[in-house]
């Protein structure tokens, strides 16, 4: 009965605020950005509600109506995101890999044969002064007694290894 009252209760304003925001919120599903379209969507939905409702029970009955709708969209939405039938402008058209110019992580492997000190004991992590710069690196399982001088064996990424080397080719002074 309410609801045939919520549907006599339509006039051509309610209308287009409800289809204004439903698209607006649409836009916003498949052209996520900035959110002035949800946002907007939203304040026309809720509009249409406070236009076309004449009492409490049909505005809650409206407004579930519409939290449907919406959750219908959503999925659909989920849908075509999940079978890759997305706008091209939601769909990264290039890789992001390293012969494209994209890193994760500084390049750090200048450190390679670098020689330093030990300034923590690296059982088998902890850091190291290499040219001055203080540097978490890792040891193959070794301990290194602080104060011992060690070369950059590997580098991988941001993971620094090395290993023991003697005083008489580190060429800093302990």
């Amino acid at each position: 009965m309410e609801f045939l009252e919520l549907l006599a209760n339509m006039s051509i304003w309610s209308a287009i605020f409800l289809v204004g925001g439903l698209v607006l919120i649409v836009v916003e599903m498949f052209h996520p950005g900035f959110g002035a379209a949800g946002i907007s969507g939203i304040i026309l939905l809720a509009a249409g509600v406070l236009v076309t409702a004449k009492t409490w029970m049909q505005g809650i009955i409206m407004t579930l109506i519409l939290l449907v709708i919406l959750a219908v969209l959503l999925s659909i939405a989920l849908y075509l995101g999940s079978k890759g039938k997305l706008p091209k402008s939601l769909v990264l058209k290039e890789s992001t890999d390293r012969e494209s110019g994209f890193s994760g992580t500084d390049d750090m492997q200048y450190l390679l044969g670098k020689k330093g000190i030990a300034i923590t004991p690296l059982r088998p992590s902890g850091c190291a002064d290499l040219d001055g710069i203080r540097l978490d690196v890792v040891t193959r399982g070794d301990f290194i007694d602080k104060d011992t001088p060690v070369t950059v064996v590997e580098v991988e990424g941001n993971r620094i290894v090395v290993a023991r080397s003697s005083s008489s080719e580190n060429g800093t002074s302990v």
